[in-house]
């Protein structure tokens, strides 16, 4: 039974290690990012419940969350994590009152941009669309800190990854996937 139990569990890890692989690749462009965090969270899904899931399956719930409006969350998203970038740029170099604070503030913002993308992603279904997704998304991520500190915690293993040795961050992003997966898993009722 506990041999059992480990082997499930390490099967699940190594699962989460390869969809990162995938969700990097799909991901090249950057834009299509979500879209390829979606495509990975519905195939661990799939896999977690006992369904049929493959690199087939994961293309077509890719392909599905760009047409349903993934480019969009993805150019946006880039957007705003580029403004949060100048702005930090900006405080750094120019001495402002508060600029501190504000760039604490635009940190926050980024990763409460980022864990709402995650979430979204998780939540996304191929018969949805992103754009209702979102706002949902950003209230959970303020309503469930425990679970939003999941997701950072996933973002933090990804990035010590990169730090380690920079082509651990591709399958780490399975790993910060699995963690969004466990976090809404937690917050609802049933499994999603």
């Amino acid at each position: 039974m506990r041999s059992e139990r480990f082997r499930a569990g390490f099967g699940a890890f190594a699962e989460s290690l390869l969809v990162g692989v995938w969700i990097a690749v799909a991901a090249l462009p950057l834009v299509t990012l979500p879209a390829a965090l979606a495509a990975g969270a519905g195939h661990l899904r799939r896999w977690t419940g006992g369904e049929a899931a493959g690199l087939r399956s994961f293309a077509a719930d890719l392909r599905a969350a760009l047409r349903g409006g993934g480019w969009g969350v993805g150019l946006g998203s880039l957007a705003v994590l580029a403004l949060v970038g100048a702005d930090l740029t900006l405080v750094r170099v120019v001495p402002v009152p508060g600029g501190r604070a504000a760039g604490a503030l635009a940190i926050l913002a980024a990763l409460w941009l980022t864990v709402t993308v995650l979430r979204a992603a998780t939540a996304w279904r191929p018969s949805l669309t992103w754009r209702p997704l979102l706002a949902p998304a950003a209230r959970r991520a303020l309503r469930d800190p425990a679970g939003s500190l999941l997701v950072v915690c996933g973002l933090v293993v990804m990035a010590a990854s990169a730090w380690f040795s920079a082509p651990l961050a591709l399958p780490a992003l399975g790993i910060l996937v699995a963690a969004t997966v466990a976090a809404e898993r937690r917050g609802s009722p049933t499994p999603t």
